[in-house]
């Protein structure tokens, strides 16, 4: 049984809380029981509850630091030589098909990737708007601090559906006033079904399988776009009449001199505004996509079935680079070495999931399970959520100010052995210390922009 010092610490809470934007409903997460929308915003004060049951629970008290992002050192990725190789036949069909025994038990026991490896795994393949295609192998230099990087590997079992589990949790993000605003607006939908995350005004990261099976890229990537929500307003543009320089000079010669006609004018004309801001309002509609698009693709070479073999499930992104520059917000990337030890072990994404055409679909989770490459979790999902970027949301170092960032990408649905028996989860691949050097070389071409998280 909780003591009297919890509830004079909630009520203590309750009272001295800052002003929460309508953003932080989504980040604590609230739905009426059997509904699909969004409810009224959690009462503020839960926001303090929540870490303080998580105290009480716990063994020892936690810190401060639990709540705020982590301070990392990254490696330093360089390009080492980049070879042309042939055409794209761009012949794959999407499928799920890797078979594999090993899950979370067996990839503890798992010996740590060498240097070497690991360099094979991150070099990587990009494909050209054309079609052509160029292998660039890659070197790591100033590693992290070898507790950060990965470990251990994991395998995918089957991605041939993405669970709901029991009651479905996800919302449906149709109103504008979100779908339209950070974080819901830096979610993209990829041409060839499934979703993805700006990390940049020409950058998207999603998964390795919505463009590549392993062996080709999906017939779909020949001619890949990326699709943004945009408002459809359909507002009519001002024309000005010949000589209406001139009768706007002359109607405000009469108003200023202190014609009561003129002054009766102008009250017209605002009056008319008003009546036409209503009308544009009436016809504004939902919003629909903007597609855009993709100029190259990039894929890690440990997403191969002739390399990766029973680790690809680690190495499930991929980087699309946009032709053309968005005005929306983006996410950047963020690592966390342990997502269970955080308040809740809560991750959020958002996405176009098939079942709910033409809209967004947020929703959040605890991570069950987690291995260095993979995180285990029960958020529901389906078909089309899949590339969508994981995020959580912490303070920043030094600031009172939270910041969400990306440090995963969805990738599907697995069964992984676990206690001796078969588990179902979705899963998503988290960003690692070297995989953060890759996508960031991939969006800066230079590493050494992003040696510090």
């Amino acid at each position: 049984m909780l003591g009297p010092w919890l509830w004079s610490s909630v009520d203590s809470a309750k009272s001295n809380l800052p002003t929460l934007d309508y953003r932080d409903q989504y980040d604590y997460g609230y739905q009426y029981p059997g509904s699909d929308s969004l409810g009224p915003p959690c009462p503020p004060w839960t926001k303090r509850i929540l870490p303080l049951v998580q105290r009480a629970a716990s063994a020892g008290s936690t810190g401060e630091d639990e709540y705020t992002w982590p301070q990392r050192k990254v490696p330093l990725l360089r390009s080492r030589r980049t070879v042309r190789l042939g055409s794209s036949s761009f012949s794959a069909e999407q499928q799920g098909g890797l078979q594999s025994t090993c899950g979370i038990e067996c990839q503890r026991n798992l010996a740590e990737p060498s240097l070497v490896m690991l360099e094979n795994m991150l070099s990587y393949e990009t494909l050209y708007e054309n079609g052509t295609r160029t292998l660039t192998t890659i070197a790591l230099h100033q590693a992290a601090d070898p507790t950060h990087l990965p470990t251990n590997s994991s395998s995918l079992r089957s991605r041939r559906k993405r669970a709901v589990y029991g009651l479905d949790t996800r919302f449906t993000i149709a109103n504008k006033q979100y779908s339209l605003k950070y974080p819901f607006s830096t979610s993209v939908k990829i041409s060839t079904g499934c979703s993805g995350v700006l990390l940049s005004p020409r950058h998207v990261l999603t998964a390795a399988h919505c463009v590549h099976n392993g062996l080709d890229y999906l017939k779909g990537t020949r001619k890949l776009s990326v699709g943004i929500l945009r408002d459809q307003s359909r507002r009519r543009k001002g024309k000005r009449g010949k000589g209406g320089k001139r009768r706007r000079g002359k109607e405000a010669r009469e108003v200023s001199g202190g014609d009561e006609h003129g002054e009766e004018k102008k009250r017209e004309r605002k009056s008319k505004g008003r009546r036409n801001r209503s009308r544009r309002s009436a016809e504004t509609g939902p919003p629909s996509f903007r597609w855009t698009r993709v100029r190259q693709t990039q894929v890690p070479k440990g997403w191969f079935k002739d390399v990766g073999d029973g680790t690809r499930a680690d190495y499930d992104y991929a980087v699309l680079e946009l032709k053309r520059a968005q005005k929306s917000q983006h996410m950047d990337l963020g690592i966390i070495p342990s997502v269970t030890k955080l308040p809740a072990g809560r991750i959020h994404f958002s996405g176009f999931d098939d079942d709910r055409p033409g809209n967004l679909v947020y929703r959040f989770c605890s991570v069950s399970e987690e291995s260095n490459e993979l995180l285990y979790q029960y958020c529901d999902a389906k078909p089309g959520s899949s590339g969508a970027g994981v995020y959580v949301r912490l303070k920043e170092p030094g600031k009172r100010k939270w910041k969400r960032k990306v440090i995963g990408v969805f990738s599907g649905h697995q069964q992984v052995e676990l206690n001796g028996a078969q588990q179902d989860y979705n899963v998503a691949v988290r960003i690692t210390p070297p995989k953060f050097a890759q996508i960031c070389y991939w969006v800066y071409g230079d590493s050494s922009q992003c040696q510090t998280t």
